[in-house]
């Protein structure tokens, strides 16, 4: 634990000093502010850095965790901690100081505090050694490839996820900025939906091929992807065709609503092709491939920077935001084609087919009938309780033309009939 965990923070300072470097150029000479000055600007990226810092390590800490099988433990931390930074926030806005630094001192806070707790009960629940933790270099160089290969798959995930907003924030006004950032948010909130369902099947992954067990793996590959489908396929269907409407019942603003909503569409579709790569990335990585992942998050880096660019000039934000669709459509297309060919050779077609294909049709037909039923003129409580219906609708339909989950969800069923029945 402690061979990897140095290294993790070790990165951690290396990111703050980049960030604290880099600190005046961005705030002088790239992003578009007129709002505020720039001396605030620059606190603010310094106090973001800071941030990043103890964000880092997060991830080895959680990958941790969801190896000793204590999945419940840390969703429960990370709920705990995610309610936390959210209501905070809004009492230190609202009660301390109405600034950009106290909101992200406030981060600063949060971000320390949720890394330091998952460390402390990753700690209290490993095995007893007996000798205290230190750093062993013979250690790190058995194992230094697989550790590279995660790091700069993570390293190369971050850049995804986050360049976008640095090329947006030079290129765009502010106001127009924070609509494109008010998209993602609302986007990246899927991750709470597929994300448990990794936690949960990476490490039954790696029992599974140290057991040698093909026929196990193809089960919990199939069922577990299927499983993603279901559950993220709906939801991204349902709020990219009512992404509007859904803005309107949250901001309560129309201007918001108006502004964003073509941009919640677009990236809430990418960020659900993404979710659906998630299972074939916990197999590569429980198998020990991880330069797949790796050089496919190079080229999406390269390619991004200049569609991303040519696309915002040519169309503005909407066409910055079909980048992430762009990107994560190849992932599906093409990068799933790249693993299956190493493995789980023959399970390809059904992926498509029985793990993505059949969900997917299921909830644009439930969604697309909604959005045909639907009227804009509803009152407000009508329009959310058609939603929630809507959602739910489109979620059955899912889990009935998903094999293996129309199957596990009969047979609970029937569980429950007979267990009515006997008592």
């Amino acid at each position: 634990m402690r061979t990897l965990e140095v290294p993790y923070w070790i990165v951690g300072v290396f990111i703050v000093v980049i960030v604290i470097l880099a600190a005046p150029f961005i705030a002088f000479h790239w992003v578009n502010v007129r709002e505020l000055s720039p001396q605030t600007v620059q606190q603010a990226v310094m106090i973001m850095g800071l941030c990043l810092t103890f964000q880092w390590p997060t991830s080895f800490y959680t990958g941790a965790l969801m190896g000793l099988q204590r999945q419940v433990l840390l969703n429960v931390l990370n709920s705990v901690m995610a309610t936390f930074r959210g209501l905070g926030a809004v009492i230190v806005l609202w009660l301390v100081s109405p600034t950009v630094l106290a909101f992200f001192s406030w981060q600063i806070l949060s971000s320390a505090l949720q890394t330091g707790l998952i460390a402390f009960f990753l700690w209290r629940n490993l095995p007893k050694a007996p000798d205290s933790p230190h750093f062993r270099g013979d250690l790190l160089l058995n194992i230094w490839r697989f550790a590279a290969g995660v790091t700069g798959i993570t390293v190369m995930a971050t850049l995804l996820t986050q360049t976008d907003k640095i090329i947006l924030s030079r290129m765009l006004p502010l106001k127009t900025f924070g609509y494109y950032t008010l998209a993602s948010t609302v986007a990246m909130t899927l991750y709470r939906f597929f994300g448990p369902v990794f936690s949960a099947v990476y490490p039954r992954f790696t029992n599974l091929i140290a057991l040698r067990d093909e026929e196990g793996i193809k089960a919990l590959y199939h069922k577990s992807a299927q499983l993603v489908s279901v559950i993220v396929l709906p939801a991204a269907i349902v709020l990219a065709l009512f992404s509007k409407e859904i803005l309107l019942l949250w901001t309560q603003d129309a201007a918001t609503a108006e502004n964003t909503y073509l941009l919640v569409s677009l990236l809430v579709i990418g960020t659900a092709l993404n979710g659906l790569m998630n299972i074939p990335y916990a197999l590569q990585l429980a198998s020990g491939w991880t330069s797949l992942a790796f050089c496919v998050n190079i080229v999406s880096v390269a390619v991004l920077v200049p569609l991303m660019i040519m696309l915002t000039k040519l169309f503005g934000t909407p066409g910055a935001a079909s980048v992430w669709v762009i990107l994560n459509g190849g992932y599906v297309l093409f990068a799933i084609q790249l693993m299956h060919r190493r493995l789980l050779r023959r399970e390809m077609r059904r992926w498509y087919l029985d793990d993505v294909g059949l969900p997917l049709g299921a909830a644009l037909i439930g969604a697309g009938l909604g959005r045909w039923l639907i009227s804009n003129q509803m009152p407000t409580l009508l329009l959310l309780m058609s939603l929630v219906v809507i959602l739910a609708w489109t979620m059955f339909g899912s889990v009935l033309a998903a094999p293996q989950i129309r199957e596990w969800f009969c047979n609970r069923i029937l569980r429950i009939k007979v267990t009515y029945h006997g008592a």
